[in-house]
C-alpha cells in the first residue's frame, strides 16, 4: 500500500514540476518580446517568473526524491536499460530546470538578448523529454 502512495505522490509532483517547466519559458518568450520602455510589464513578468521558479524548486526535489525511493527502495526498473535511458532524460531535465534559473538571472540583469523565437523553441524541450520519459516508463523497451 505504501508503494502505491509513493507512486501516486511521485506522479503528482512530477506533473506539478512539469507545469512549471512548461510555463516558465513561456514567460521568457513574453519577456523577450517586450519593448525596452515597458518597465512595469517587465517587472511584473520577472516577479511572476521568480515566484514560479521558487515554487518549482521543491516540486522538483519531491519528484526526484520519491522517484529515487521507488527506484532504490522498491526496485522499480532496477537493472533495466529503459531505466538507464530514463535517468539520462531526468539528468537533462534537471539541467534544463537549473538553466531556466540561469536565464532568469540574465533577464534580471538585463543581459539576455535571445529572441522570442529562440525561447519558443526552448519551450519545447521539456515536452520532448516528458514524452521520452513517459514512453520509457510505460512501454519499457529493452526489457521490463
Amino acid at each position: 500500500m505504501a508503494y502505491l502512495w509513493i507512486k501516486a505522490l511521485h506522479i503528482v509532483f512530477v506533473t506539478s514540476w512539469f507545469a512549471g517547466l512548461f510555463y516558465l519559458p513561456r514567460i521568457y518568450v513574453n519577456l523577450a518580446m517586450l519593448e525596452p520602455q515597458a518597465h512595469a510589464e517587465r517587472a511584473r513578468l520577472l516577479l511572476m517568473a521568480s515566484k514560479l521558479l521558487r515554487f518549482m524548486q521543491p516540486l522538483m526535489w519531491l519528484a526526484l526524491g520519491l522517484g529515487l525511493w521507488l527506484w532504490l527502495g522498491y526496485g522499480v526498473g532496477r537493472g533495466s536499460a529503459w531505466m538507464h535511458a530514463k535517468l539520462a532524460l531526468i539528468a537533462l531535465l534537471i539541467g534544463y530546470h537549473f538553466h531556466c534559473g540561469r536565464l532568469l538571472r540574465r533577464f534580471r540583469e538585463g543581459v539576455e538578448v535571445r529572441s522570442h523565437r529562440w525561447f519558443r523553441w526552448y519551450n519545447e524541450a521539456p515536452v520532448l523529454l516528458l514524452v521520452g520519459a513517459v514512453a520509457l516508463v510505460v512501454v519499457k523497451p529493452w526489457g521490463g
